[in-house]
């Protein structure tokens, strides 16, 4: 089954996340990157992908043991997945020290760093660990922790390979990420410095950024050309990561909704969707106020004809997906397409609000899709259930 099949089959929201796009958007970064950069994947920015993602990238972060179940039943390589999070479950985490498996952790603090230790003890492993480098919020260590951790005995066991930071998403200024890269900088040559050879990674949340909006202008090739060499200085580095997540995952994705209503109140023109903002999550839910790039299925080439104000299911005067836009002539089950929804938009949403359904999921390659997910009735997850006796 092909996309347009599905528009004229399905009478309800889905997504698709097309893997020729996936594929043709890490190559760009590949090329657009010094070779030497290895890139992790952020799984909570789409795990539908994941299995698609692991034939082009070299790691995977995984931020909830909901997040390394989906990776262990995609058969992801536990090698190639750095278990991070700001709250690492205690039973979780055993249970993956005791596995045994080939894994690296971050550290985001010392109560974190205790764990660790305490579980390499008990199951006799070595595991390798990123120090994570706060960036002046509740993620991260400062830097005297990280210092002092390297030469604490009660961290024997673990082998510290790295620092890790990350500070925010949507980032184009330049010369904020050569503050952050220069500071990470500094901490991990002093971290090598005390601990020795074994401190090689240098892990960078880049937060590149994405064009969600069709009224944003921005020239990607020539940021990752000043940023490319920002990386180059760091030549004494032996390894470099950058984890990515928004970057790698929204341009391969669409969002699928139907018209269902069309009516004018007080003179402004309204068409309402099946789909809302419980199901499309752009950066900063900036739908309302910015136009995102969409059109109506097979009428992409129709002239604009009148403005509307688009909003979705929700029972809510936030579910605004579109305000005030330019649209041709619409009709009830026309079906509206809008882009670069492959990352959080399945998952970021506040998916059980009114007990609205799931949508389905596509995985298409460029010609065909497969349905990964059925629709799913989330009133099964917000229906209570009481003991028999009451």
């Amino acid at each position: 089954m092909n996309v347009n099949e599905i528009i004229k089959t399905s009478k309800a929201p889905f997504y698709v996340f097309d893997t020729s796009v996936l594929k043709k958007r890490i190559e760009f970064l590949r090329s657009h990157l010094p070779s030497r950069v290895r890139l992790c994947y952020a799984v909570k920015a789409n795990t539908f992908i994941t299995r698609e993602v692991e034939k082009y990238v070299d790691l995977f972060e995984i931020c909830s043991p909901g997040e390394a179940h989906i990776c262990n039943t995609l058969n992801i390589p536990p090698e190639k997945t750095v278990i991070s999070g700001l709250y690492k479950t205690p039973s979780h985490t055993e249970e993956l020290m005791k596995e045994g498996a080939d894994r690296t952790y971050t550290a985001e603090s010392v109560s974190q760093l205790r764990l660790l230790a305490s579980l390499a003890e008990k199951y006799d492993r070595m595991p390798r660990v990123l120090m994570r480098l706060t960036n002046d919020s509740q993620f991260g260590m400062n830097d005297a922790d990280i210092y002092g951790a390297l030469t604490d005995g009660a961290y024997s066991r673990l082998v510290f390979c790295g620092v890790q930071f990350f500070s925010g998403t949507q980032k184009t200024s330049l010369k904020k990420l050569k503050r952050e890269l220069d500071h990470t900088y500094n901490v991990f040559s002093n971290a090598r410095e005390i601990y020795g050879e074994h401190m090689r990674t240098l892990e960078y949340g880049a937060g590149f950024p994405v064009k969600y909006f069709a009224d944003k202008e921005f020239d990607e090739k020539e940021f990752l050309k000043g940023f490319s060499e920002l990386i180059t200085a760091l030549s004494d580095v032996p390894e470099i990561t950058l984890e990515l997540g928004r970057s790698i995952a929204a341009s391969c994705g669409s969002y699928f909704t139907h018209i269902t209503d069309i009516k004018q109140n007080k003179g402004l023109n309204y068409a309402v969707t099946d789909g809302g903002m419980h199901q499309l999550v752009y950066y900063g839910q900036q739908m309302a106020m910015r136009v995102p790039i969409f059109s109506v299925c097979g009428k992409e080439d129709a002239p604009a004809v009148d403005r509307y104000n688009i909003c979705g299911a929700l029972c809510s005067m936030n579910d605004i997906i579109l305000k005030n836009a330019s649209l041709p002539k619409i009709e009830i089950g026309d079906v509206l397409r809008f882009e670069n929804v492959g990352a959080y938009s399945p998952t970021e949403g506040i998916a059980l609000f009114l007990s609205r359904e799931l949508p389905a999921i596509y995985i298409s390659n460029g010609e065909n899709a497969v349905c990964v997910r059925e629709p799913f009735e989330t009133y099964t997850l917000n229906t209570p259930h009481y003991p028999a006796e009451l």
